[in-house]
């Protein structure tokens, strides 16, 4: 069993959190003006052009394709989670969309045991039954569900499958690998959906595509390193920081 290093997953973490919650801030906002496809080519065309230059001096594409149909389920199933995630933005306040989202290392937890070989030890379980509690405390029980609620959980449980294969994938390749292949992927995967919704930006909208295209690029290296380093059922509930923090944005931007 490879050893693990919670304190730099830790760190990794961090860097995770800061980049997703300035995502979910610019994702708002350039969803104002565009669609939500044209938002994620934005992001995963950029973000490839970033990456290109960067794995061509890493050892270029030939020893990134032997798990490749993985990468393709993989990117499918997040391509999906996004797309849900950044609807359910519109949909509920920023608050719940986060607190929805934490069901996510309860799934994770299931499918690690179940596909990973993870053990659940004490710990574990009891940080995950403390998050749990604490999205109840925001959700609230009783509170009445419209679709929003709905399609946050839909992309809950779809990113827990992503984050499952991504732990699966880093035990042979890189995170460079990992989060190249997820936005090249994706470019080609959302380019008729958002030439189907095209409509140009504004000016002024272009900063807010730059944020998500570094942000996203930033934030899914951090995931990556993070759950290379550590299992995922340790690194997962790092992320409910994530849930005060941007209920916290919500409240200084949208009141």
């Amino acid at each position: 069993m490879p050893q693990q290093n919670v304190g730099q997953a830790g760190l990794w973490m961090a860097g995770w959190l800061t980049a997703t919650l300035a995502m979910t801030i610019a994702g708002r906002e350039l969803g104002k003006v565009v669609s939500i496809f044209e938002m994620m080519l934005f992001r995963s065309v950029i973000a490839t052009l970033i990456l290109t230059p960067i794995v061509m001096m890493n050892g270029g594409l030939v020893q990134r394709v032997s798990q490749l149909k993985v990468h393709l389920l993989r990117n499918t199933i997040h391509y999906a989670g996004q797309y849900a995630w950044f609807s359910a933005l519109f949909l509920i306040p920023l608050a719940e969309v986060i607190a929805i989202e934490f069901t996510m290392p309860l799934w994770i937890a299931i499918l690690a045991t179940a596909f990973l070989a993870e053990r659940m030890y004490g710990y574990k379980i009891a940080a995950l039954v403390i998050g749990f509690a604490g999205v109840i405390m925001i959700v609230k029980p009783g509170l009445t569900l419209n679709p929003g609620h709905l399609v946050a959980l839909a992309a809950a449980v779809l990113f827990a499958c992503s984050v499952t294969l991504t732990k699966f994938i880093t035990r042979r390749d890189t995170a460079l690998t990992v989060i190249f292949m997820m936005f090249a992927m994706q470019s080609v995967m959302g380019a008729i959906p958002a030439y189907l919704t095209w409509t140009w930006p504004p000016v002024e909208s272009w900063k807010w595509i730059a944020v998500i295209a570094t942000t996203g690029t930033v934030s899914h290296y951090c995931l990556s390193k993070a759950i290379s380093l550590a299992d995922a059922t340790v690194v997962m509930p790092m992320d409910f920081l994530r849930l005060p923090l941007t209920a916290f944005a919500g409240w200084l931007l949208y009141s």
